[in-house]
């Protein structure tokens, strides 16, 4: 075992005598050291629960023959960081989070891990965490939030974004706000639509890191602990079994990722997250082939914001288990891989019955016969520009109209807020990406101004910035190369005509090959906009996900 470097041996002994301080008997270290990665925090929604999954997990562990050492994992809670500069720190914890736990865990010498994260970032960071360690691993989540209630109708935290937007248009009052305010979050948990966390929690799911249930069942539901508990089994199962990550997220498992994605209509952040996951596996995701996927899948939910049904009615109607089923009705699935219940893919979703065919449609019936994202390319987006299919409106599928062109968020929502958008507009929003941000913000903002103002089925918004599960109507994002690199949004001008074809996969400025290579001659490096803190600074010399020595920093930026 790995905990041997550290317990065992007279050169040991200094190693042991810290072990005495902390507490622990003769008879616990010679238990297997499982490591026990707690994201619990006190100012994210969706982990102030995690203090209880995670004493959970510990008895299990304990009960199954373990030591249960726990030690935490930092998150961030993307709609608090929302709006001001805390949203350029989100995504780069993803990787400060696996770069943490892989020295934990490697510092220490744990025989075995159980992950508990929740939210947007934590996920797929200790994902990436676990890959890296490849030590036995089982994943369980803090669950996510139940719906609220506001006039009688489910609502979510996408509709009080929405509902600011309709204040600020002036077709609601203060009263109104209010009543979503105080209403649509009635419990911890991760937002309960098919936003990035909950897409993250069932992808977890479907790669077979995380047990079944792990993405659906409400964080306030008793069976979200006895689903703790019995991760803690199941892990020493996994150490007995030496069953590692890397046995478990194969190619095949991510190409059943994809497939579920689409299924689902999960967030585009999925697309930032799949690949760097399986890069950390050793293996390269190819957008290209997420479109494959996208194409021969048949998008099967319509989760909000796209449709009206939330987290606890998919897992009521059985869940991913049970969207899995369907989809390997049509051999859509590898259904041979292990997964850390220690069973196959295909044993575990052997009993699964959909019993809500209005949730999860029957494959013979589904919402769409594509999947939920798309993957659009074309000179405005020579590598990648990616949009939820299942959440735009049919007659934005196929748009053109004027570029209105912004070099930040804030600027475009002054526009949107101040009527000076207008019905046919394509909303163009650059130098927001990972290195121009720096940070590649997520644009809920101003695409939840763009549907309080009425205009949700006429305007298109395209960025290089990041998009979340709850963005709804033709919102583009991820488009690269980014600006700050020089790539083709960056040469957009006032005016120019944006083509969009969804069914296509198309992303087009009608300009031509002679003019754009005009303004790129004339186009020049701007310096970012880096306000304050040293993590920004540094994110603005190198995009997210690289790794390497600190650099020095110019003068003028210190």
């Amino acid at each position: 075992m790995n905990s041997e470097n550290v317990r065992e041996g007279v050169q040991q002994a200094p190693h042991r005598s810290l072990f005495n301080a902390l507490g622990y008997t003769k008879e616990e270290m010679k238990k297997p050291m499982i490591g026990v990665v707690c994201s619990y925090n006190e100012i994210v929604p969706g982990h102030i629960n995690l203090d209880k999954i995670c004493e959970a997990v510990k008895m299990g562990i304990a009960e199954a023959g373990g030591l249960p050492v726990e030690f935490p994992a930092i998150a961030v809670c993307d709609g608090i960081a929302m709006g001001h500069v805390g949203m350029k720190y989100s995504l780069v914890t993803r990787d400060l989070i696996a770069d943490s736990t892989e020295c934990m865990a490697k510092a220490h010498q744990f025989d075995a891990l159980v992950m508990i994260p929740n939210c947007d970032k934590n996920v797929p960071g200790l994902l990436m965490a676990a890959a890296r360690v490849n030590v036995p691993t089982v994943f369980v989540s803090g669950g996510p939030m139940l719906a609220g209630k506001v006039h009688g109708k489910k609502r979510s935290l996408s509709a009080m974004f929405e509902a600011v937007g309709e204040y600020e248009a002036g077709k609601i009052g203060m009263e109104e706000l209010k009543l979503y305010e105080e209403n649509v979050c009635p419990t911890c948990g991760s937002c309960s639509g098919m936003y990035t966390a909950n897409s993250m929690n069932c992808l977890s799911e479907v790669i077979g890191m995380g047990l079944p249930g792990n993405g659906t069942i409400p964080a306030v539901y008793s069976a979200r602990i006895r689903l703790a508990k019995q991760a803690g089994y199941a892990i020493m199962h996994l150490l007995k079994e030496n069953i590692r990550p890397r046995d478990i997220m194969t190619k095949k498992s991510f190409e059943n990722a994809l497939r579920v994605d689409m299924a689902l209509g999960c967030s585009t952040n999925t697309m930032l997250h799949l690949p760097a996951i399986a890069h950390e596996c050793g293996f390269t995701l190819d957008m290209e082939y997420a479109n494959q996927i996208s194409d021969t899948t048949p998008n099967l939910c319509h989760l909000a914001p796209a449709g009206p049904a939330y987290m606890e009615d998919l897992n009521e109607a059985g869940g991913i288990s049970a969207v899995m089923k369907e989809l390997s009705k049509k051999n859509l699935l590898h259904l041979d891989g292990i997964t850390v219940t220690g069973r196959t893919t295909g044993e575990n979703i052997e009993r699964a019955v959909n019993l809500d065919e209005e949730i999860i449609r029957p494959i013979e019936n589904p919402f769409m016969p594509n999947g939920g994202i798309a993957v659009l390319k074309g000179n405005l987006a020579p590598d990648t520009g990616v949009v939820k299919r299942s959440a735009v409106a049919p007659e934005m599928m196929v748009h053109e109209g004027p570029a209105r062109v912004f070099d930040c968020e804030d600027d475009a929502i002054k526009a949107i807020k101040g009527g000076k958008i207008h019905e046919g507009d394509v909303v163009v929003i650059r130098y927001e990406g990972p290195k121009g941000g720096p940070g590649m913000r997520e644009m809920l903002n101003p695409t939840s101004a763009i549907m309080g103002m009425g205009l949700g089925s006429t305007v298109a918004l395209i960025t290089d910035g990041r998009f979340s599960g709850a963005s709804r109507g033709a919102s583009i994002g991820h488009v690269s190369p980014e600006a700050a690199v020089g790539g083709p949004i960056a040469l957009v001008e006032e005016g120019d005509i944006i083509s969009i074809d969804i069914p296509k996969n198309k992303l087009d400025m009608k300009v031509s090959e002679e003019e754009l290579e005009r303004r790129r001659k004339l186009w020049k490096p701007r310096k970012p906009k880096v306000t304050e803190g040293y993590l920004l600074r540094y994110q603005a010399l190198v995009t997210s996900g690289n790794r390497g020595a600190i650099l020095e920093l110019p003068e003028d930026w210190k």
